[in-house]
């Protein structure tokens, strides 16, 4: 089902509302992005939202009936655009007392494995970070990932060296010191949340999870790995709200895993999905675990740091985040 012209109503958090009046989200029609942008709303924040030209996931935003949102349209390379974009279209936001007070940057693409691609999202977010001085942003949250960590076996506390594998986390963690200097020569505020593995509302296909309950709703057959690998699974929506706390109770200048920290094997993980689609469809998939993947990423994130300083805690359960996902395919 699709989202129709969905309305936006205002929850508790008056205080996330008060500090975040005006707020640019990059990145905003994809699975975190939209999830960030809805949750912004519900808390009756002006949201100016970046998308990729013509991408079919802006859908997801253009069905949204509100009036704090507001669709920008352009790509990574054309970031340092955007405040003349945002003040030609509103230039009441030129007011100084209208500005800006929190960028989110999550945009990013390009194959994982493709240096030369990723190092354009490199630039891009140094060009967000420009942007955001420009148009007078308080703070600066730059999106990282657990594959900044690469594969360990250590527990993955924010003090713990990166150490990458793929172009994607070794271009995260450049992007991670590279905005992290340029907002302290600018005179923002910045903080970095590392996400670990979202599920929910707006995940795309061909990954994991979708793809099981895709298969047992269907009672197909699915090849796995030996799935002995320790995992944590967040929702998105937890995930957006998450992103809010640093941006407004995080200390500028730190890095925040963005999870609660607890992790079962990730066979765990299947199985409860696996039970779950059985008791929504009266179907389950036929699973056959395999051999131990290379390399072997394995999460073991601590999620203390963001606890202590923001409060923060999820809310949606494992089996929640399912529903969410099927009801809005």
């Amino acid at each position: 089902m699709r989202f129709s012209k969905m309305l936006i109503t205002k929850t508790e958090d008056k205080d996330m509302a008060d500090k975040n009046k005006n707020v640019i989200v990059t990145g905003a029609a994809g699975f975190a992005g939209a999830n960030l942008v809805m949750e912004l709303l519900d808390n009756e924040t002006d949201v100016y939202a970046v998308v990729r030209p013509g991408s079919s996931h802006n859908t997801r935003l253009e069905e949204i009936d509100s009036d704090n949102l507001h669709i920008i349209p352009l790509e990574m390379d054309e970031l340092e655009r955007l405040p003349s974009e945002i003040f030609e279209r509103f230039p009441e936001l030129s007011d100084e007392d209208a500005s800006f007070d929190s960028f989110f940057h999550l945009m990013w693409g390009g194959d994982r494995n493709d240096f030369e691609v990723q190092k354009v999202n490199v630039e891009g977010s140094l060009h967000a970070v420009r942007a955001a001085s420009i148009m007078g942003c308080r703070r600066f949250i730059g999106i990282g990932s657990q594959a900044e960590y690469g594969a360990t076996d250590k527990i993955m506390t924010e003090t713990l060296a990166p150490s990458p594998i793929t172009a994607y986390g070794s271009c995260k963690a450049a992007a991670c010191y590279m905005t992290k200097s340029l907002c302290a020569s600018l005179g923002i505020e910045w903080v970095w949340g590392r996400i670990f593995s979202l599920i929910g509302r707006f995940e795309p296909r061909g990954r994991m999870i979708p793809d099981l309950l895709d298969r047992a709703q269907n009672g197909m057959k699915m090849n796995l790995s030996s799935c002995r690998q320790s995992w944590n699974y967040l929702d998105a929506r937890d995930c957006a709200r998450a992103l809010i706390a640093i941006s407004t109770k995080g200390v500028s200048g730190e890095i925040y895993n963005i999870t609660d920290g607890s992790c079962l094997t990730l066979r765990q993980y299947v199985e409860r999905a696996n039970r779950w689609m059985l008791a929504r469809s009266g179907h389950m998939a036929e699973l056959t675990y395999g051999d131990d993947p290379d390399p072997f990423i394995s999460l073991k994130p601590d999620g203390n740091k963001l606890y202590t300083d923001t409060g923060w805690q999820p809310k949606v359960e494992f089996e929640t985040s399912l529903k969410d996902y099927c009801d809005n395919l």
